[in-house]
């Protein structure tokens, strides 16, 4: 059975291998199409900002935020875009308009909703891979937010949990209750990714419409997005506030990589087999797709003409039947005589008719990821299934692991390295994201031609993996439905405002128990399967008091960080005024402060010219009572250079953390003995 098995995996493999590597060999003819892509004009939206936002009150220390967006769906041809509720935020403000102490809860994407029964049924069938119909309306109470950025952590341990359970608990029972759990937990899994990060898009596409005039901060505005990008990392929930900002940077900078990439490597090939280019682009005029279009007239005069499907993956169009008698859509553009888009009418005009061929997403890694075929509907569903069925008959079918079986994982090694760095369009990540994009695109892009619109609509349906989707007409009604559904719950004192005292109960726990009692309380929460969640039973005044004081010392000790992080010289980055008031108020927070306040303190000092921010910073490394702190101010005394009256003060305070009993790392406090005595 073992070497049967063993035979199995290395057949799969071959196969596999020897029907893709002729497609890495595919040849390149470098002919110019009429109209030069770098003259096309992409579509760019006009008008007002599709979005608005919405503030409603919950109680009278929250906020229910909601985003708006002008859709394009359930209308006629000659009705205008209709508002639907995307997103929504609950914001906690603690009952003042002090922003310093609000913190951001729960986030809900209104089309995310509880499936049916049946479509959680369909979920648990392994090998099914495409949908089974839309809900009709929304479950009772309040719909299940897609995140929660106050415990950013649950992900990981009910990402844990779940593997616990699938191990210990369903595969022991055969292949089928292992396939229908994994297949299960797999669709619901990314059912939630795919709101994700369609949440992330409007919320990013909502701060560039509107900038300065945005109802959330910009620290809130970064932990937003940062939080969501994270959910789709094993550990991202353990990523510190500290750090969000630089996640936000590097995946923004990769992005825009991946597109220029993706955008260069795709108009090359379509130059090079004389079809047209055009972007299509998202409400802030960010291209995220392209599609390929083959002029009408082009057919007859290259018949025969060798095409090279590298990157591009489609059929040739120069020899297929089918186009010569396309009763489709077709685009209507015009051209000069040197193949520069002109307005119609314009002398020396002449008129093309465009037949689209395919839809790609630009930020696909490494290689345009093709979304839409529009002759074979089945071709980008092949290559997107293609990864999930070697990973599903490989672990369910076969019971192969890369752990645990060598021979596998050799085979699968050697196939992954050929197909991600040739650029072979299957067995790669998921096109969750570009398919969650395109989706998005549809129904805010008012630029695009209602046929072409309701044709790309119909065939990213048909391509659908998930069970558990709905149409884009089902998500609509269904937003409305959930955002009224979160309307009567803000008004209802037992709903949201109940809800939030809970979070808020619960939110005092770290500062009521140990690290060991913490862990503890976990393990109880993951082992009674999220029934158990140990709060607080504190009265409403004294856990308001507490969170108060500690949500703004981590507002100052992030914002420290940050100044610490961006500039070598604080001043003339930052208005000098607001670092020290941060100073003051974790100076003035004792020993609340931790090492990461300590940290941004001591680059402070090193890094500003301001006398007062200078020995506010010694202050915060006094106060600050733990070992970083009392390392970082002895650091400062023995370096050269600083000015007498600060080495002094420095002296005093490390004299004075000594005779204070603060903690004290053994060999720094031998080496204050030394150096200024007790």
């Amino acid at each position: 059975m073992r070497r049967a098995k063993k035979y199995l995996t290395l057949a799969l493999t071959l196969f596999i291998l020897a029907g893709q590597l002729p497609l890495a060999s595919a040849r390149q003819v470098q002919i110019a199409p009429a109209i030069k892509s770098e003259d096309a004009l992409p579509r760019k939206p006009t008008g007002p900002s599709p979005f608005r936002i919405e503030t409603l009150p919950v109680g009278q220390d929250a906020q229910l935020l909601t985003v708006f967006g002008r859709l394009d769906v359930l209308l006629d041809a000659a009705s205008q875009p209709e508002e639907v509720p995307l997103v929504s935020i609950l914001r906690d403000t603690l009952g003042d308009a002090d922003p310093e102490n609000d913190r951001l809860r729960q986030v809900w994407m209104l089309t995310y909703t509880r499936p049916t029964a049946m479509q959680r049924a369909a979920s648990a069938v392994p090998f099914l891979y495409g949908r089974v119909g839309d809900k009709k309306s929304t479950s009772k109470g309040v719909p299940p937010p897609v995140i929660d950025l106050a415990d950013p952590k649950r992900d990981i341990w009910s990402r844990f949990m779940w593997l616990a359970l699938q191990n210990v608990v369903f595969n022991p029972y055969g292949v089928a209750a292992k396939a229908s759990t994994s297949a299960l937990r797999r669709n619901s899994e990314r059912y939630r990714q795919a709101h994700i990060l369609r949440a992330l898009a409007i919320l990013s596409l909502y701060e560039a419409e509107t900038g300065a005039e945005s109802a959330f901060t910009p620290a809130e505005s970064a932990e937003m997005q940062a939080r969501l990008m994270l959910t789709s990392k094993t550990f991202g929930g353990l990523i510190d506030d500290a750090y969000l900002d630089e996640v936000l940077r590097r995946q923004n900078t990769a992005t825009l990589d991946t597109r220029g990439h993706n955008w260069e490597l795709l108009r090359q090939r379509a130059e090079a087999e004389g079809l047209y280019f055009e972007p299509l682009t998202m409400p802030d005029g960010q291209p995220t797709h392209a599609i390929l279009y083959v002029a009408r007239e082009d057919l007859q005069k290259n018949k025969g003409r060798k095409f090279g499907s590298r990157f591009l993956n489609i059929k040739s169009p120069w020899d297929d039947s089918r186009l010569a008698r396309w009763d489709g859509y077709t685009e209507t553009r015009y051209a000069d005589g040197e193949g520069r888009p002109v307005a119609a009418g314009m002398e020396g005009a002449r008129q093309l008719d465009l037949i689209p061929l395919a839809l790609y997403g630009l930020d696909f890694p490494k290689i345009p990821a093709l979304l839409v075929d529009f002759r074979d509907h089945l071709n980008p569903k092949r290559r997107e299934i293609s990864h999930r069925v070697i990973e599903d008959v490989a672990r369910n079918v076969l019971s192969l692991s890369r752990y645990g079986d060598v021979h596998y994982f050799l085979g699968r090694t050697v196939f992954d390295f050929v197909t991600s760095r040739r650029g072979i369009d299957v067995n790669q990540p998921t096109r969750l994201r570009a398919y969650s994009q395109l989706k998005l695109l549809l129904s805010l892009d008012r630029t695009l031609d209602r046929d072409l619109r309701e044709e790309i609509a119909g065939r990213v349906e048909s391509v659908s993996l998930n069970p558990l989707e709905n149409d884009l007409e089902a998500e609509a009604r269904l937003a409305r439905q959930q955002y009224a559904a979160l309307v009567a719950a803000a008004k209802d004192p037992g709903g949201l405002a109940a809800r939030l005292d809970r979070d808020r109960r619960e939110e005092m726990v770290p500062l009521e128990h140990g690290k060991t009692e913490r862990v503890l309380l976990r393990f109880a929460n993951v082992l009674s399967l999220g029934l158990y969640k140990h709060r607080e039973p504190a009265a409403p005044e004294s856990v308001r008091q507490n969170l108060d004081a500690e949500r703004r010392l981590a507002y100052h000790k992030r914002f420290l960080q940050e100044v610490a992080k961006s500039t070598p010289v604080v001043e003339v980055v930052w208005n000098i005024e607001d670092v020290r008031r941060s100073l003051r108020y974790v100076a003035a927070s004792d020993t609340r402060g931790d090492a990461g306040a300590a940290r941004a303190a001591a680059k402070i000092f090193a890094q500003t010219g301001d006398a007062e921010a200078r020995r506010l910073s010694l202050e915060c490394l006094y106060r600050i009572n733990n070992e970083a702190a009392k390392t970082a101010l002895l650091r400062i005394y023995q370096t050269p250079g600083v000015e007498p009256e600060l080495r002094s003060l420095t002296a005093d305070y490390l004299r004075n953390a000594l005779r204070e009993e603060q903690r004290i790392a053994p060999e720094d406090a031998r080496a204050i003995i030394a150096a200024i005595g007790q």
